[in-house]
């Protein structure tokens, strides 16, 4: 679908000062973003903030999304100083809430479970009030491989669904909607404090009825917070956007999440699941009965 973007898209042109400056420190110390890499749309605002999804174990995928920017291929092999780099990026940015994503990483065989344990590791003993948000793959449904990322006690487990059961063979075809589901169950198994959360893209092709359907399979398998995006093709070679999703669609998925008990829901044409993140942490946190903190 090529049309111009709805008027609710527009956003200010970012500080090109500070741009330089946020770009020149994550390439000095060799650090990838999920900002430049998936091309998101909010990539000014957050810099303009001081602020960066960090995406750790290269930027190269190994899986084959149709939905995602992010370069597609052979890794490079693990950077064991990324640890060390990423603690002293969050430093110096000052960051008392640390996002960190990565590629999915099926050559390796615990999927890249052991290097999130030690970046998060590595930034509670570097900044031990920051609180730390994961976004994991599936480590290909391996329980191990997960419990390495719980034990490291992250404040935030995040593993986006992305889109509806029937579009997952088009959308994510080396994914499973039952494997993503099952993560959720195991994470809140193997320690219920630690908070877990959920994204979903809206526009490539869904209905309305299949996505309310996920999002109560979503809560039903324990997932705590739920994001909800327009999606926004990146090329030609991507999947097709379907249609523009209006505001008031997204504020309704909103109240509806609520109500199906999730405990904070950001949903909004340029929400993504990880803008904006620590504000949905304390909103979840102000909430009578919240989670205990780790």
């Amino acid at each position: 679908m090529k049309e111009r973007l709805p008027i609710w898209f527009k956003k200010r042109i970012p500080d090109s000062k500070i741009m330089t400056e946020m770009e020149g420190l994550i390439g000095n110390l060799h650090l990838h973003t999920i900002c430049e890499s998936a091309i998101c749309p909010n990539q000014g605002d957050c810099f303009s903030k001081r602020t960066a999804t960090f995406l750790i174990l290269g930027d190269v995928c190994t899986r084959n999304c149709t939905f995602c920017a992010v370069k597609k291929g052979f890794p490079l092999p693990v950077d064991e100083d990324e640890p060390a780099h990423l603690a002293e990026a969050a430093a110096h940015m000052g960051l008392r809430y640390v996002v960190i994503t990565s590629v999915t990483r099926d050559d390796l065989p615990d999927g890249g479970a052991a290097h999130f344990a030690k970046v998060v590791t590595r930034l509670k003993k570097e900044k031990k009030a920051a609180n730390v948000e994961v976004l994991i793959p599936d480590f290909q449904g391996s329980l191990e491989a997960l419990r390495m990322v719980v034990d490291a006690r992250p404040e935030v487990i995040n593993h986006n669904m992305e889109t509806v059961r029937r579009l997952y063979p088009e959308v994510r075809p080396m994914a499973d909607y039952q494997r993503s589901l099952g993560l959720f169950r195991k994470i809140k198994e193997l320690d219920s404090r630690i908070i877990t959360k959920s994204g979903f893209m809206v526009g490539l092709g869904e209905t309305k009825e299949e996505l309310l359907e996920a999002m109560k399979d979503l809560r039903q398998a324990g997932c705590d917070l739920l994001t909800i995006g327009q999606y926004l093709q990146p090329s030609p070679q991507h999947r097709p956007l379907f249609q523009y999703i209006r505001p008031d669609e997204f504020e309704e998925y909103a109240c509806l999440g609520r109500e199906m008990g999730f405990i904070a829901v950001s949903s909004a044409p340029l929400v993504r699941s990880s803008f904006n993140a620590s504000e949905l942490y304390d909103r979840s946190r102000r909430k009578q009965g919240g989670i205990p903190k780790l």
